[in-house]
């Protein structure tokens, strides 16, 4: 990979899914005004953004705004991005990562330029943060020509009406790594842009343990929050939906494990005890989804992947199973 490549500096960044998570680290990146930051985003959440700006209330009770250089909810609309964060639902995801490469795309032949300019990966770096194991392969089946760096984040926050986000928890920790296709890659402009703009991060060559450590954790307490309509300390105070929780992160632990992914010895304890780190009031975002009628929800994304892996690993996930059908049968 050429040189200049490399060394290319991060001027616009696209935040694709200004939500919870997209919405927080939008207004940390406004708020160094040295960056073009568009966000994607829809409905009335939108139009709010739109007149009145990103509004984020952190956990330590600070109120920050955020003006967006473009709010849209078309990528037809946006600069070509340099960083692209990722942070919509699993559901949106193929639709999201499809159009985002579409628009790329468009660029490199509005540049007069051909299938070389296609191939320059490091000019728009492709970082999807969302709660899955498969959110890697996913991306890259759209973006085999792009550097997509695994990853995943700690926070707990959620729209609390549009145009406000309410962080509730965790530090915003990005914990990313090398796209396994591109293993020279050099992120010190990305570590530049999260100092600027104060984003807790960890950078590790190979980020997939952390990403299943991360899993584990969201999985096993979504789908019980979820199933029993409880909070995270409600969740830790009863024995049984504590253990149904334990016995969850067991079954994808085995699946990891299959997997060959180095876990630690202890991470189902660890797991439980990464709930206590949370305001005892915390809900997961899927539960939140379940709780409204007809809203869609990322099923999908925990139960659906766990037992379709399980069966592929010939892992038993029967606990998972029947959780996640009690689950399907409320929404």
């Amino acid at each position: 990979m050429e040189t200049d490549q490399m060394e290319r500096k991060i001027k616009n960044i696209c935040i694709a899914g200004a939500g919870g998570i997209g919405g927080f680290f939008a207004v940390k990146l406004l708020k160094t005004e040295k960056y073009n930051v568009s966000i994607i985003a829809r409905g009335r959440h939108l139009d709010a953004v739109k007149k009145h700006g990103l509004i984020l209330e952190t956990a330590d009770g600070h109120t920050i705004t955020g003006k967006p250089h473009l709010a849209t909810n078309s990528f037809d609309d946006i600069p070509l991005p340099d960083l692209t964060l990722i942070t919509v639902k699993g559901y949106d995801l193929d639709e999201v990562s499809q159009k985002l490469v579409q628009r790329i795309n468009v660029f490199a032949e509005d540049e007069h330029t051909n299938l070389q300019e296609k191939q320059a990966p490091a000019k728009n770096i492709i970082l999807p943060l969302l709660n899955g194991v498969d959110i890697y392969e996913r991306v890259k089946n759209y973006a085999a020509n792009r550097i997509v760096l695994p990853g995943c984040v700690y926070i707990g926050s959620h729209i609390e009406k549009p145009g406000v986000i309410a962080q509730t928890g965790g530090t915003g920790l990005i914990i990313f790594g090398n796209d396994p296709e591109y293993s020279d890659f050099n992120p010190k402009n990305i570590f530049e842009v999260f100092d600027d703009a104060g984003i807790n991060y960890r950078w590790e060559e190979n980020p997939f343990p952390a990403i299943w450590e991360k899993y584990i954790f969201i999985a096993s307490f979504a789908l019980v929050s979820a199933y029993s309509g409880k909070t995270f300390g409600e969740i830790r105070k009863d024995s049984t939906l504590n253990n149904l929780t334990k016995r969850i992160a067991e079954e994808i632990t085995e699946i990891a494990e299959a997997r060959n992914i180095s876990l630690p010895q202890n991470i189902v304890n660890e797991t439980l005890k990464k709930a206590d780190l949370f305001p005892p009031d915390t809900k997961t975002s899927y539960q939140r989804d379940v709780e409204i009628p007809g809203k869609p929800n990322e099923g999908e994304l925990f139960g659906g992947t766990i037992i379709r892996l399980g069966k592929k690993h010939g892992i038993k996930t029967s606990v998972t199973e029947s959780v996640y059908r009690e689950i399907q049968k409320n929404v």
